[in-house]
C-alpha cells in the first residue's frame, strides 16, 4: 500500500471507531429513555401518593441529567 492508502485506511479506521463510540452512547440514551416511559407508565396505572411522586420525581430528574450529559458526549467532537 503506498502512503495514501494507508492514510485513507487509517481515516476509515478512526471514522469507524468513533461511530461506534456514538452508537454506544446512543444506547445508553435510548435505555435511560425507556426506563423513564417505564417509570411514567408505573405512576400512570398506580395510585401514588405524594412521597412515591416526589421519588420518582427525583429518579426522572436523575436520568434526564445523565441524558443530558450523553448528549453532550455526542456533540464533544465533530469530524
Amino acid at each position: 500500500m503506498d502512503k495514501e492508502t494507508q492514510e485513507y485506511r487509517k481515516f476509515l479506521e478512526d471514522q469507524l471507531e468513533w461511530c461506534k463510540k456514538q452508537d454506544h452512547i446512543l444506547e445508553e440514551i435510548e435505555d435511560k429513555l425507556y426506563e423513564m416511559k417505564e417509570i411514567a407508565e408505573c405512576a400512570l396505572a398506580n395510585d401514588v401518593n405524594t412521597d412515591e411522586i416526589e421519588r420518582l420525581n427525583h429518579q426522572m430528574d436523575n436520568l434526564k441529567k445523565e441524558i443530558q450529559y450523553l448528549e453532550k458526549q455526542i456533540h464533544a467532537v465533530v469530524h
